[in-house]
C-alpha cells in the first residue's frame, strides 16, 4: 500500500500539468489513470467510472472541440478520397465493361434453344426458357460437351471454328496410377459449371471466338505406338484446318504424338514451354515410351529443338537420374520451384518465353496438372508437394497464352483419385485461362501462318 502511495503522489503533478484535467477534480493517483485510459480505451465513457466531462477545463473543451471537428473533416475527406479511388479498381472497371461486349451469340442460343427444345410450358413465366434443355442453362443438364460447346461429329468441319477441343482417353503410358483414361470426361463433366464469360478478364468466349469439341480420339488401350499414331493423326487433322488444338488428356506420354502431329503441317519451328513437377525427357522408361519420356523424342522432331525447350517447376522427389543427363546433353531450360520462388512468376515468364520463341515460329504449351501443389490436385497419378499455387499458375498460364499458342494440351488428371471434381476443375480453368488471355489479347487465330503443310495421315 505504501508502494502505491507513492507511485500516485508522484503521478499527480504530472497528470495536473495535461489541460484535460481539472485541478480541482479531487481525483489523483492509480483512479485517476485508470479512469483515463479506460475512457481513451472505450468510443464512448464507461457508466462505471465518474463523470470524465467535468475533469476537461474549457481550454481543454476547446481543444476537444476543434480536435473532433478536424477528425470530422479528415474522416469526411478521406471517405471522398476512397469513393473516388474506388472507381480506379479493376473491380468497378470490370463492370464497366461487360456492358462493351455483345449478346448476339447469346441471343442466337435462346432462340436455337426454343426452336430445337420447344418453348417451355405454359406455367414458366421467362419466355426463353424451353421444355428441353439446349444449351448452358441448366448448367446440371444437358450433353457433357466442353464448356457446352457444339459437338462436331464430322471432324471435317473443325476448321470452321477458332479452337477445337479434343479428348485423348489414354493411359497406357502411366508408370504408377492408372486412370488418366477418364481425365477428358472429368474435364468436360465439370466444364458445365463455368459460363463463358469472365468478370475480371472482360470478356466472353461464346461471343468472342468460337469453340467445338470434336469427342475423343480412338486409343487402342494396350499399344503405345497405335495410340500415338491415331493421337497424331487427330492433331494433325485439327491443326491442318487452322483451328486450335485444345487436347484434353490422358497422360503425359501423349505429348510426343500430340507435338509430333502439330510439327507435321508446319515447316515452321515450333518452341514447347512445359509445366510439370516432372522432367519426362529420358528416352525410355519400363522399355516403352512412357509418360516420363515426350520431350526426348519431341525434341528429335526436326523442327522441334531441344534448346526450344523450357521446363517450369522442375523438383520435389520423383525425378528420375536417367532424366537428368539428357537435360544437360541437349541444354534445355529448366526452372525449378525455387527459381519460380526466387525469381517470381512474371521474371520466369519473361525467360521462359525469350528462350521458347527464340528462333521459332509458334510455341506450344504442354500443362501437367500434376505441377500444381498436390493439396490442390489430389486427382493425378503422380502428386508431388511443394509445386506452384493455383493463383501461380494461372498467372503463368496467361502471361504465357497471352504472347500466342499453336496448341495446347492439359494432361495427367486422374478422376478416379479426385475429390469434388478439383483437379478436373483446376484443369478447365488452365484451358480457358489460355483462351480468355489470347483472345483478350488479340491472339486467337494468329498461328495459322505457320500451317503450311497439308494433312498427312501417320
Amino acid at each position: 500500500m505504501a508502494s502505491a502511495s507513492m507511485a500516485s503522489a508522484a503521478l499527480t503533478p504530472l497528470l495536473l500539468k495535461r489541460p484535460y484535467l481539472s485541478h480541482t477534480s479531487g481525483h489523483t493517483g492509480f483512479g485517476v489513470v485508470s479512469a483515463l485510459l479506460t475512457h481513451v480505451r472505450h468510443h464512448h465513457p464507461d457508466p462505471n467510472l465518474p463523470d470524465t466531462k467535468r475533469w476537461l477545463t474549457p481550454a481543454a473543451k476547446k481543444h476537444k472541440e476543434e480536435f473532433e471537428a478536424a477528425k470530422k473533416q479528415a474522416s469526411s475527406s478521406a471517405s471522398a478520397n476512397f469513393k473516388e479511388a474506388m472507381k480506379d479498381t479493376d473491380g468497378w472497371k470490370a463492370a464497366l465493361a461487360e456492358a462493351k461486349i455483345p449478346t448476339t451469340k447469346w441471343e442466337e442460343e435462346l432462340a436455337r434453344g426454343l426452336e430445337f427444345g420447344l418453348p417451355g410450358a405454359s406455367s414458366i413465366e421467362d419466355k426463353t426458357i424451353p421444355t428441353f434443355s439446349r444449351g448452358e442453362l441448366p448448367h446440371y443438364a444437358g450433353i457433357n460437351t466442353f464448356m457446352k460447346a457444339p459437338y462436331v461429329e464430322d471432324v471435317r468441319t473443325v476448321g470452321d471454328f477458332d479452337a477445337t477441343v479434343l479428348g485423348v482417353p489414354f493411359d497406357g503410358g502411366t508408370t504408377y496410377r492408372s486412370g488418366t483414361r477418364f481425365g477428358p470426361q472429368g474435364i468436360r463433366r465439370i466444364s458445365a459449371l463455368y459460363t463463358p464469360y469472365n468478370y475480371e478478364r472482360g470478356i466472353d468466349l461464346r461471343e468472342q471466338m468460337t469453340l467445338c469439341d470434336a469427342g475423343d480420339v480412338f486409343t487402342i488401350p494396350a499399344n503405345l505406338e497405335k495410340s500415338f499414331d491415331q493421337i497424331s493423326n487427330a492433331v494433325a487433322h485439327v491443326a491442318s484446318t487452322g483451328s486450335f488444338p485444345i487436347i484434353l488428356g490422358g497422360d503425359h506420354s501423349i505429348g510426343y504424338p500430340t507435338v509430333r502431329g502439330l510439327a507435321s503441317v508446319t515447316s515452321k519451328r515450333i518452341g514447347i514451354i512445359h509445366v510439370d513437377r516432372h522432367a519426362d525427357i529420358q528416352e525410355k522408361d519400363l522399355d516403352e515410351r512412357m509418360h516420363t519420356t515426350p520431350w526426348f523424342h519431341a525434341t528429335n522432331l526436326p523442327n522441334v529443338r531441344p534448346e526450344n525447350l523450357v521446363q517450369i517447376g522442375i523438383g520435389g522427389w520423383q525425378v528420375p537420374r536417367p532424366a537428368v543427363p539428357v537435360m544437360v546433353d541437349r541444354e534445355t531450360n529448366i526452372f525449378t520451384m525455387n527459381d519460380v520462388e526466387r525469381l517470381g512468376i512474371d521474371r520466369v515468364v519473361e525467360m521462359a518465353l525469350d528462350r521458347a520463341w527464340d528462333g521459332c515460329d509458334a510455341v506450344y504449351m504442354s500443362y501437367d496438372i500434376d505441377s500444381i501443389e498436390a493439396a490442390f490436385v489430389p486427382g493425378t497419378g503422380w502428386p508431388e508437394p511443394g509445386g506452384l499455387l493455383p493463383r501461380e499458375a494461372l498467372k503463368l498460364v496467361g502471361l504465357v497464352a497471352k504472347e500466342g499458342l499453336c496448341g495446347m494440351e492439359i494432361v495427367e488428371v486422374s478422376p478416379p483419385y479426385d475429390h469434388a471434381d478439383i483437379t478436373s476443375l483446376m484443369a478447365l480453368r488452365i484451358v480457358v485461362d489460355a483462351l480468355g488471355a489470347m483472345v483478350s489479347h488479340g491472339k486467337m487465330g494468329a498461328h495459322k501462318h505457320i500451317i503450311d503443310k497439308p494433312f498427312t495421315s501417320f
